[in-house]
C-alpha cells in the first residue's frame, strides 16, 4: 500500500494528508525518529512550562510522550480534519489536557509572542517542497509572529539544501541565532520502521533576539550534546550540513555491501579547528580473492610524509596494498600535514570509534580489528616552506623520512596533495639522522618553519642540504639514461656536446643533475610559473649556470617560437609537465603536448642524432594508442621503458630511422650504456658527488613502441 507521496508537492497539500490518514488509521507515523531518538536535543531546548505549539502534529505519538513526562502546555495544529478527530478521541481520557486543533500553520489566529516554542517535526520540509516555497515562507513569518523574544524554533528536519537555506536566510535576516545538531542514525532501526533514513536528521534551532547580533550567529553540533562550532556564512554552514550527509551515503553504501572497482573516501577533521586530520579510503578486496575466512577488516595507517607514495596515493597503489593485506576490506589512513600525531597507540585510541563505522557487512559484532602499518611508528615530516603560486595555487615544501631511512624533500601542490611534484634526496650525516629518527618516535611532529634551512648546520663547509647526485624519481632516472640513445650510430658523438631543451622545471631536480654529470651538456629549461622557479632555487638548491639556463615561458608558445624563428638545433627535447585537469585519462603531459602540430615542430628542432623524451601518465587505454598512433606517424623509431609500479612510461622519440628499425632495440645500445656511464663518472672524478644511477639497468626493459 503506497502512503507516500508520489511528487514532493503532495506533500504540502491538505488533500494528501486526508487520504494518508484514513488510509494510515490506528499506526503512528513518526517522521525522521520517535521521541526516544530525539528526547535528548528536545530537552536542551524545550522546557516543561514553556507554551509549545506543535505545528503539523499529524498522528504521532511525540507530543503524548512530551505530554507524559510533565510537558503540559502543548498546542497541536494540523491541517487533516481526520487526524485532529482521531488524536482528540484517542487521548481524551488518559491526556484530558493534550489537545489538537484543526488549524492552518500559515495563519493560527494566536496572539503576538505567545508562545515559547514552535515544534516542527518535518512539516517544514513538507511545505518546503513547493514551488519557490511560499507556502513554507509563510509559515515561517507566522511562527516568529507568534513566538516571544527569547522564543525558539525547533524544527525536526532531513535539511536539504533548499530547505535549510530557505529558513536560514530568513531567520538569519530577522537576527536570530541559528543552530544545527546533526543527530547520529541508530543502527538497530527496524528495516520496516518508517523512521529509517540514508540521511541523517538535523534539529534546527532558531532563537528569536529582542536586538539582533551585529553579526551572524550560525553553529554546528554533531550529535545531541556536540560542542557548537561556529561558522562565518550561510554557504558554510550549507556545506557542513553537504559534508554530514554525504558521511550517511557513505556509510549506507559501505553497509550494503563490498565493491572492489570503487575506492570511496571521506576526510575526518579536528574538532576544535576544523582542520583536516585523516582521510580514509576504502578499498574493498575483488569477489574473486581468496580471502581467509577470519580477515573481514583492517585499518592501514600510512607513515607521514608517505601519503604521496604511489602505494599509497595511488588507485593502482591501494589496491595493489589491500591485495597485499588479503582482507575483505582495507581502510587505509593517511595523516595531514599541519598536524600533530602522538604515537600509534593514541592513533589507533582516536580512529577506532569512527572507522569501525566503516566495517564490512556481516562482520561478527565481537570481532578484532587489526592496525597495520609500515615500521610501527607514525613517520616522520616536517613542513619547511610554504607559498602561494598564481598558476598552480597553494604548495609545501617538506621534508620526510622514506622507507629506507633517508631524509627528503618534497614540493606538493595542495589541489593535487596526493601527488609529489618533485622529490630530492637530502644529504644528513647518518648519526645525526638516526638520532633524529630515535627522537621522533618519542616526540610530536616538529613545528612548521617559514624560513629555508641552512646549508646542513652552522660549519660553512658542509655540503648543501640537497644531494643533486640522486634522482628520487624512475622516470627521470630512465630519461638520463636515454641520452646513451645519442652515442649509437657513430663513436664521434662520443665527445660531442650535448644540447638540451627540458620542458617543466619541478624543483630543478633532473636539469641540474644533467648539467652536473653530463659532460659537455647544455641544458635549456622552459618553465611557465615564475614561483616553481622561485622554489626551486630557495628548497632545492636549483643554480642556473651558463650552461643551466631557465626561460619563463609557456612551453607550447616557446616550441612554436623557435622552429618558426629558425636556427635552433637541439640533441634532446624532453617534455616532463603534468596535466592541471584531474577529469582527463591523461595527468602527464597536457594533450596540447602531445598535438600532431607540436609534435611536427618538435621534430624539426631535433639535431639528426636527437631524440624527443616524453614522460607519459595515462591510464586510459584508448588514449593512449591514440597518443602512439601519432608519435609514430611523426618519429621514425619510438621505444617504450615502462615504469614498474607505476603508470608511468618514458617514450624515447628518435629523429633517425636507423638500420634496426625493424628489429628492435638497437644491440648496441649496452655498449652506448657503458660509455656513457664510464663519462659520467670521470666527469665526477669520483667524489662523494658521484652520480647514483645504473644507465644499463635504466635501459633494460626498452621495447620498440
Amino acid at each position: 500500500m503506497s502512503l507516500l507521496p508520489r511528487t514532493a508537492e503532495e506533500l504540502s497539500s491538505a488533500d494528501y494528508w486526508e487520504r494518508f490518514f484514513r488510509k494510515r488509521g490506528e499506526k503512528a507515523f513518526e517522521w525522521y525518529g520517535d521521541y526516544h531518538s530525539l528526547c535528548g536535543v528536545l530537552h536542551k531546548y524545550i522546557k516543561p512550562r514553556d507554551q509549545v505549539l506543535v505545528v503539523g502534529c499529524g498522528n504521532s505519538e511525540l507530543s503524548e510522550q512530551l505530554y507524559d513526562v510533565g510537558y503540559r502546555q502543548l498546542t497541536n495544529i494540523d491541517i487533516s480534519e481526520t487526524v485532529v478527530s482521531h488524536m482528540n478521541q484517542r487521548n481524551a481520557e488518559r491526556r484530558p489536557g493534550l489537545t489538537f486543533q484543526l488549524i492552518d500553520a500559515t495563519q493560527t489566529g494566536f496572539e503576538d509572542g505567545s508562545y515559547q516554542v514552535a515544534l516542527d517535526k518535518s512539516t517544514f520540509d513538507a511545505m518546503a517542497s513547493e514551488e519557490e516555497g511560499a507556502l513554507a515562507k509563510r509559515m515561517l513569518t507566522e511562527i516568529s509572529r507568534v513566538l516571544a523574544v527569547g522564543g525558539r524554533y525547533v524544527c525536526i528536519t532531513l535539511a536539504q539544501e533548499h530547505v535549510v537555506r530557505l529558513a536560514v536566510d530568513h531567520f538569519s535576516s530577522a537576527g536570530w541565532a541559528i543552530r544545527l545538531h546533526c543527530l547520529a542514525k541508530e543502527d538497530d532501526q527496524d528495516s520496516d520502521s518508517d523512521s529509517t533514513f540514508a540521511l541523517p536528521v538535523f534539529v534546527l534551532v532558531c532563537t528569536k533576539f529582542r536586538q539582533p547580533p551585529p553579526f551572524l550567529v550560525l553553529e554546528m553540533c554533531l550529535g545531541e550534546d556536540g560542542a557548537p562550532k561556529r561558522l562565518s556564512t550561510v554557504p558554510d554552514l550549507l556545506a557542513a550540513v553537504k559534508e554530514r550527509q554525504a558521511y550517511a551515503l557513505l556509510q549506507q553504501k559501505l553497509r550494503g555491501g563490498t565493491d572492489s572497482a570503487s575506492s570511496p573516501s571521506l576526510t575526518l577533521c579536528h574538532s576544535a579547528t576544523g582542520l583536516p586530520r585523516y582521510t580514509l579510503t576504502v578499498q574493498d578486496s575483488p569477489p574473486s580473492a581468496k580471502v581467509p575466512r577470519l580477515n573481514h577488516f583492517a585499518i592501514f595507517i600510512v607513515p607521514q610524509g608517505r601519503e604521496s607514495d604511489w602505494l599509497y596515493g595511488s588507485a593502482e597503489g591501494r589496491a595493489q596494498l589491500a591485495a597485499s593485506a588479503n582482507f575483505r576490506r582495507l581502510v587505509v589512513v593517511s595523516m595531514h600535514r599541519d598536524q600533530e600525531y602522538q604515537d600509534m597507540q593514541a592513533i589507533q585510541a582516536e580512529l577506532s570509534p569512527m572507522v569501525m563505522e566503516l566495517a564490512p557487512p556481516g562482520m561478527p559484532a565481537n570481532q578484532q580489528v587489526p592496525f597495520l602499518s609500515v615500521g610501527g611508528d607514525v613517520g616522520w615530516r616536517k613542513v619547511v616552506g610554504k607559498g602561494l603560486s598564481e598558476l598552480t595555487g597553494e604548495y609545501s615544501v617538506e621534508d620526510v623520512r622514506g622507507e629506507d631511512g633517508n631524509l627528503y624533500r618534497r614540493l606538493i601542490f595542495l589541489k593535487n596533495d596526493q601527488l609529489v611534484q618533485s622529490e630530492s634526496r637530502l644529504r644528513t650525516p647518518a648519526k645525526a639522522s638516526a638520532a633524529r629518527k630515535k627522537k621522533n618516535k618519542r616526540k610530536p611532529n616538529p613545528a612548521a618553519s617559514q624560513a629555508p634551512p641552512s646549508a646542513s648546520g652552522s660549519d660553512p663547509t658542509s655540503p648543501p642540504p640537497v644531494d643533486h647526485s640522486v634522482l628520487c624519481c624512475t622516470h627521470h632516472e630512465v630519461m638520463v639514461a636515454g641520452l646513451a640513445l645519442l652515442g649509437l650510430n657513430t663513436s664521434a658523438n662520443k665527445d660531442q656536446p650535448i644540447s638540451v631543451l627540458l620542458v617543466g622545471l619541478g624543483g630543478g631536480g633532473l636539469a641540474q643533475f644533467v648539467h652536473d654529470f653530463v659532460p659537455s651538456s647544455q641544458v635549456y629549461v622552459v618553465e611557465l610559473d615564475p614561483a616553481v622557479l622561485d622554489l626551486a632555487k630557495t628548497w632545492f638548491e636549483f643554480q642556473p649556470s651558463d650552461r643551466l639556463k631557465v626561460t619563463l615561458d609557456d612551453g607550447l608558445a616557446h616550441i612554436a617560437s623557435l622552429e618558426s624563428q629558425g636556427g635552433h638545433s637541439y640533441d634532446v627535447i624532453m617534455f616532463d609537465v603534468d596535466s592541471k585537469d584531474p577529469s582527463l585519462g591523461m595527468s602527464c603531459p597536457p594533450p596540447a603536448f602531445i598535438e600532431k602540430a607540436l609534435l611536427e615542430k618538435v621534430f624539426r628542432l631535433l639535431s639528426s642524432r636527437g631524440v624527443f623524451m616524453l614522460n607519459l601518465v595515462c591510464r586510459d587505454t584508448s588514449l593512449r594508442q591514440k597518443v602512439m598512433g601519432t608519435l609514430r606517424e611523426v618519429f621514425p623509431r619510438v621505444f617504450s621503458r615502462p615504469i614498474e609500479g607505476e603508470v608511468n612510461d618514458v617514450l624515447f622519440c628518435l629523429r633517425e630511422a636507423g638500420k634496426d628499425k625493424d628489429t628492435g632495440v638497437p644491440v648496441e645500445l649496452k655498449k652506448a650504456a657503458k660509455s656513457l656511464q664510464g663519462a659520467m663518472r670521470a666527469h665526477s672524478d669520483g667524489g662523494p658527488s658521484s652520480p647514483h644511477i645504473d644507465i644499463a639497468a635504466m635501459l633494460e626493459d626498452l621495447m620498440i613502441a
